[in-house]
């Protein structure tokens, strides 16, 4: 079975597939993100879904690689015959959704075998097939799927297959589109019109990025990875386009990452806009204000890709896991959860929107004025936290600080707009949250801030107090935290959100190292004067991508290899951020923008601009 590495990501921004090594398409779900999946033997077996070009039959072996600046993947064939290429891509959608694959002949002749096993419902329904002069209609209940080919097919064992021999200068190619079974079938696309398209879409979405430092590349794939995980229609934008792919092999950590959260706002608008993405940046901001819409008491942690509200989680009880880790979940309960640390987050996405994108009104702030005053009434309760954890709410640090951080931006905002607010009041909530939080949240003994008040455990959410401005990089708590974290959550060289052998979460102990909190670590290191150690963190981190530059949740540095849903938003959000902050000039930025935002007289500093400096975090930016 593929490694999760193993596999690379084409999408349409609508949805996406994942190819492995061998040419094989593992996962689909058609027609969004968040439906049922057509190819699903990642979760399972090849007879619950997949669709494989591969040569036919010898000794070969297989490379491969993105097109330059496109999500157009490209697997070369080495074959004692001859040298054959694959290129596989989903145009940006018109009317319906599309999978195109084209063999090319590189040099000699070489045997090739197309095998097709739709199998929609998550790999539980065989739909019915009909023959078509080139290719096939496939049916099953709502689902259609219509396949257009260059060479012949048949029927075999429930599978379509396509024997075929490409020489040299050769091309045969592959349309594989989604419709609706009560809807006329879609037209077939035109595979040469639809590549062009492609390559032309994504160069002109590179071309916004004006970074030409030493980590380009990397962060040109990452923002790829973040765009082909918007979904266009809405502007939101899912964590990952995969279900229960395990935390750790075996194990029950598993998780439906198709959805849109709101704990990813201010890192995603910060990675898009220092990215140069503004449309983007203000196409997540639109999601995010009409997810907002309702009572204050509604906000959920996490929606749909519509803003959808009911995420109900279901086992799919035919499905064995990935490697056996069961069991598959669809839907997420945390969706229900309270977690504190969303207010912070969205006061700070909106706080950034504004400082360089000039995109803040009068009525959005009344939006999350309501918002505050939910929050004036809950900030002192425990909640489940940014981990979601499942062993019953805390009084976690990290939910205080963004509760502080909520009421800090909006005395910002209303001060600098001069918008009518209770000022006085959030400043007297917000200097309340802060004294308690050092008081309660700080362990003299260990020198560090914890994961909840008294407890004596870490949590790497902590890394980001000098990021939000909480407490500036110089302070010695601070310091004294990120040594911590280093010295506990970093067995391995790369960093623990927390130690689960240790922390009741509800679930099983053991789960991989989290890449997003690891590179939060590179930008922790450079605020507390470490930037050499930081440097050499991040080029650590960076070498964990597989083989086409992307990244899933976690890591096993036991087995060396990835874990969790793949790829990850947040993983490559983080990325990109770190990148940037690692460009900049340090911690003299930090402290000057720690001074700006909290000057003695009380009034924030406005520096509005559209170019963003780069930083991994609400207020290590310089404005």
């Amino acid at each position: 079975m593929p490694k999760i590495e193993d596999y690379a990501l084409i999408g349409d921004m609508e949805t996406a597939a994942l190819v492995d090594r061998n040419g094989s398409i593992g996962w689909l779900c058609w027609p969004d993100f968040s439906s049922e999946a057509c190819f699903a033997s990642l979760l399972g077996t090849p007879e619950h879904g997949f669709w494989k070009i591969a040569p036919m039959e010898g000794d070969w072996r297989s490379s491969r690689a993105y097109r330059d600046h496109t999500l157009i993947l490209e697997t070369t064939f080495e074959h004692p015959g001859g040298v054959a290429r694959v290129i596989d891509f989903m145009p940006p959608r018109g009317h319906n959704s599309d999978v195109v694959r084209i063999v090319e002949g590189v040099s000699g002749s070489v045997p090739m075998r197309m095998e097709l096993a739709l199998r929609f419902e998550f790999g539980r329904a065989v739909p019915w097939v009909t023959r078509l002069k080139d290719g096939f209609r496939a049916v099953a209940g709502p689902n259609l799927a219509v396949l257009h080919c260059s060479v012949p097919v048949r029927g075999e064992n429930l599978t379509t297959v396509a024997d075929f021999t490409i020489n040299k200068g050769e091309r045969a190619w592959f349309t594989l589109t989604y419709g609706s079974s009560w809807k006329p079938d879609p037209e077939p696309i035109h595979w040469k019109q639809a590549h062009a398209d492609t390559v032309r879409y994504w160069r002109r979405f590179n071309s916004r990025l004006q970074y030409e430092g030493r980590y380009r590349d990397a962060i040109t794939r990452s923002l790829m990875v973040l765009k082909a995980l918007t979904f266009r229609p809405t502007g939101g934008i899912v964590a990952a386009p995969t279900t229960s792919l395990p935390e750790w092999i075996g194990s029950s950590r598993n998780w439906d990452y198709r959805y849109c959260w709101l704990r990813d706002s201010t890192f995603t608008l910060l990675a898009l806009m220092n990215g140069g993405h503004f449309e983007e940046a203000e196409a997540w901001q639109d999601w995010l204000l009409r997810a907002l819409g309702g009572s204050p008491d509604q906000v959920q942690i996490m929606y749909g890709l519509h803003g959808e509200q009911r995420l109900t989680e279901g086992e799919i009880s035919w499905l064995p896991g990935y490697e056996n880790s069961k069991p598959v979940r669809v839907g997420n309960a945390a969706s229900e959860q309270v977690q504190l640390d969303i207010y912070g987050e969205m006061l700070d996405s909106f706080f950034h929107a504004q400082h360089s994108m000039h995109r803040h009104t009068e009525d959005d702030f009344r939006v999350l004025s309501l918002l505050l005053h939910h929050l004036e009434e809950i900030w002192q309760q425990p909640d489940e936290g940014i981990w979601e954890t499942r062993g019953g709410p805390q009084q976690f640090t990290y939910s205080k600080m963004m509760a502080w951080v909520a009421f800090d931006r909006a005395v910002i905002l209303a001060q600098q707009l001069k918008y009518e607010a209770p000022i006085e009041k959030w400043k007297t909530l917000r200097d309340a949250i802060h004294a308690e939080i050092c008081e309660r949240g700080f362990n003299k003994q260990k020198n560090s801030f914890t994961q909840a008040y008294g407890s004596d455990q870490l949590d790497a959410a902590l890394l980001l107090m000098p990021a939000v401005g909480f407490l500036p990089g110089s302070d010695p708590r601070v310091r004294g935290t990120v040594e911590a974290i280093e010295r506990e959550l970093m067995p391995h060289g790369y960093v623990l959100r927390y130690d689960t052998s240790r922390v009741s979460d509800g679930l099983p102990p053991g789960e991989g190292v989290f890449l997003a909190c690891s590179f939060w670590m590179v930008s922790a290191l450079k605020a507390i004067g470490r930037k050499r150690d930081a440097k050499a963190l991040f080029d650590r981190l960076l070498a964990l991508r597989n083989d086409v530059g992307l990244l899933s949740e976690e890591f096993d540095p036991e087995h060396n290899r990835m874990v969790g849903n793949f790829p990850q938003a947040f993983s490559h959000i983080a990325l990109v951020n770190a990148a940037f902050d690692l460009e900049a000039d340090g911690a003299k930025v930090r402290e000057r923008h720690h001074r700006n935002l909290h000057p003695k007289n009380g009034k924030g500093k406005k520096k509005s601009t559209r170019k963003v400096a780069g930083h991994p975090d609400p207020r290590g930016r310089k404005l």
